[in-house]
């Protein structure tokens, strides 16, 4: 991946995989997510697509009726990627917010995230 445009696209397949439910989240992970991609956060880690997507189907439980949304322009150099999100309700303001480390496989689709949270709600 060489261009903004190229890091913007994967950060939104991300975004879009945090938000996919039922089938359609399993196939949205496949589509970010190297088989055996990573993801830690101060709150949670999986490994594997079907982790990804329990770890996913378990924050939206947690957080019923917000959706994350892709924060700004995401960037990146060679294989390393870089973006903000927030999460809340659809036009109003966010409860949460995040900035996200990458490592990229060979093929575009994440292999390792960092997550790190920089608005965490009270209850958690």
């Amino acid at each position: 991946m060489n261009t903004a445009r190229d890091y913007q696209a994967i950060a939104q397949q991300y975004i879009a995989a945090w938000n996919a439910s039922g089938a359609e989240r399993a196939h949205a992970i496949a589509q970010a997510f190297a088989p055996d991609a990573r993801y830690t956060d101060p709150l949670m880690q999986a490994q594997g697509h079907a982790a990804l997507d329990q770890m996913i189907g378990a924050a939206q439980q947690q957080f019923g009726g917000l959706r994350f949304h892709l924060d700004g322009q995401a960037d990146g150099h060679g294989e390393r990627l870089r973006f903000r999100w927030t999460l809340g309700p659809d036009a109003a303001t966010a409860v949460a917010k995040g900035t996200d480390f990458a490592m990229l496989a060979g093929d575009g689709r994440l292999a390792e995230v960092s997550g790190f949270l920089d608005l965490v709600p009270q209850a958690l």
